[in-house]
């Protein structure tokens, strides 16, 4: 009979979980285009990747394929693997449907595997129904980066199974969980990390039981060959590709010890852009009481799978500040893959450990207060917490995804110029040139971590000199370049002006001829430039939309 009853409850607290989860994601459903989503790394790059992918034929292009939209022939590796199911999203469904079709699933497997994982391996008495359920909850509503898929909010699942499989559970669902996983995440953000953590646990059971559990070893091993075949491409890229790409200038390691400790302490508190857990005003709280505890009542053997995921968490934060510590240069310099591949990532599995250790500091405070109500009021906190994350509230003052693509005004200025794509090349100035290329232009700049670094070298004359003009712009670009945009010295780092900006382009100083040598005609800009012809270029028109954001003044070049 309390079997029943439990089962029961469950069933109930995974439905208003699912009711919760619905309705965080309804705004993506009811505004569609009208929604208001992250830009950066999003609507700044990822789904104009995914358009011109999708509507080009450009997704089952050779390993040495390029795609000639992007910078006269972006490398096809450098945008992922056609394997890769988020993509098919995209090709069957227009933007906003596969965008919230894509959260949806992500947030949905990020509850069932942190629900999965606390109930059978952290907290199996049934007491603790509520806090396995509301910690699932706030895990799945956390505002993680969108196209990281199930990168980081996967792992729980992902745990889940290897545990199992640890403890002599082989079972299909086990199996079915590391041979699918791969098909929606991503191996560099996030499962690197993840399996490379289950390889240091496995080699601690040896030296611990002395044992070799094979199964165990096995089941990493494949996870680790399924992501390979996957992501075919990167490894193909990373192991064989010759030619030199942005990347090799790619320069980390910078910062002063006292900056590197201001960041560890600030990641440990903040978190980061691309695994945000919101955690600084209600889970820490939570999890130092619960030490706190621990320490009076002296319970460091009983509670020690919180204690080591507390230290864990903050080992991951100092990790994450001192790979950026300028005294790792002398091993950058010597070993070259330490700038290519970014191993600061391995705070990537903080999300994880951060609501683990959440769950097993509630599960202390319920022991030690026997108050249901008390647990229940952090978890609602939580939850409501994250509810303000919502990207709809966040983004708010932001433009909508439509006014920010502006289809309407960019098939304007396409017919206005009359001629066929294919034969001119545009670059964006004060808006970011995945707004062309989401409208089907041939764009000379872009966003991209994975390009020639010949092209870099050749687009880099054109802004040479405003490079000169402003040092901090010149080291974004000569140490990273992952932007190759049309940089002004006047507006330094920031790429978008709406068209309720003031700002006028007075000293804008480009080089002409390798534009039009790389086959440059127009520049779109968000801002006026005063006396275009020391910059050889001559207004044609200006663009107005009440659909856009933009206002956008259309160069051409002489």
């Amino acid at each position: 009979m309390e079997q029943k009853m439990n089962k029961k409850i469950e069933r109930i607290l995974i439905f208003l979980c699912m009711l919760a989860i619905a309705l965080y994601v309804s705004p993506l459903y009811i505004l569609n285009e009208n929604a208001h989503i992250r830009i950066h790394d999003n609507l700044d790059s990822n789904l104009a990747w995914y358009k011109v992918l999708t509507e080009n034929g450009y997704l089952f292009s050779g390993l040495d394929g390029t795609l000639p939209k992007i910078i006269n022939g972006l490398p096809r590796n450098a945008l992922g693997s056609e394997w890769n199911l988020q993509i098919w999203l995209y090709y069957w469904f227009p933007t906003m449907s596969a965008y919230a079709l894509s959260q949806s699933i992500t947030r949905v497997f990020a509850f069932l595997g942190m629900f999965l994982l606390l109930k059978d391996h952290f907290m199996k008495e049934r007491k603790y129904l509520f806090i396995i359920a509301g910690t699932a909850l706030t895990f799945a509503l956390t505002p993680f980066w969108p196209q990281g898929m199930l990168s980081t909010l996967g792992m729980p699942l992902a745990l889940w199974a290897f545990l199992n499989i640890r403890k002599g559970n082989h079972s299909w669902r086990c199996i079915a969980v590391l041979t699918l996983l791969p098909f929606y995440s991503s191996f560099v953000l996030g499962f690197f990390f993840f399996l490379a953590a289950m390889g240091i646990l496995w080699i601690v059971d040896v030296m611990k039981d002395k044992k070799w559990n094979f199964p165990f070893l096995v089941s990493i091993g494949y996870m680790t060959l399924v992501f390979f075949i996957v992501e075919y491409r990167l490894i193909y890229s990373f192991l064989f590709s010759s030619e030199p790409n942005s990347r090799d200038e790619y320069f980390h390691a910078r910062l002063p010890l006292w900056r590197v400790i201001r960041l560890t302490f600030k990641n440990f508190v903040l978190g980061h852009t691309h695994v945000m857990t919101v955690h600084g005003l209600i889970i820490l709280p939570v999890t130092l009481i619960a030490l706190y505890i621990i320490i009076r009542k002296r319970k460091w053997k009983l509670e020690k799978p919180f204690v080591f995921l507390l230290s864990f968490n903050f080992c991951l934060s100092a990790w994450y500040a001192f790979w950026f510590y300028k005294g790792w240069l002398p091993l950058t310099e010597r070993f070259h893959f330490l700038d290519t591949f970014n191993f600061a990532r391995f705070h990537f599995l903080r999300p994880i450990v951060i609501y683990i250790g959440f769950a097993l500091g509630l599960k202390i405070l319920y022991s030690e207060f026997r108050r249901k109500w008390v647990i229940g009021a952090c978890i609602l906190a939580q939850v409501f917490l994250l509810g303000s994350f919502n990207d709809e509230i966040i983004y708010q003052n932001k433009p909508s995804v439509k006014e920010f693509y502006a289809e309407e005004q960019f098939a304007e200025i396409k017919k206005h110029i009359g001629m066929p794509v294919e034969d001119y090349r545009v670059a964006s100035l004060g808006l970011h040139p995945a707004i062309a290329q989401y409208n089907g232009f041939y764009t000379l700049d872009t966003y991209n971590n994975f390009y020639p670094l010949s092209y870099k070298y050749q687009f880099r004359q054109i802004i040479e000199k405003e490079l000169s003009k402003n040092n901090r712009l010149r080291i974004y670009f000569d140490e990273w370049g992952g932007r190759c945009y049309l940089f002004s010295s006047e507006l330094g780092k920031r790429y978008m002006f709406t068209k309720n900006s003031t700002i006028k382009l007075k000293d804008l100083d480009l080089n002409m001829e390798p534009f039009k040598k790389m086959g440059g005609r127009y520049i779109f800009s968000s801002l006026p430039i005063e006396h275009p012809e020391k910059n050889h270029l001559i207004l044609d028109h200006v663009f107005h939309s009440h659909e856009s954001v933009w206002r956008i003044y259309l160069y051409k070049v002489k």
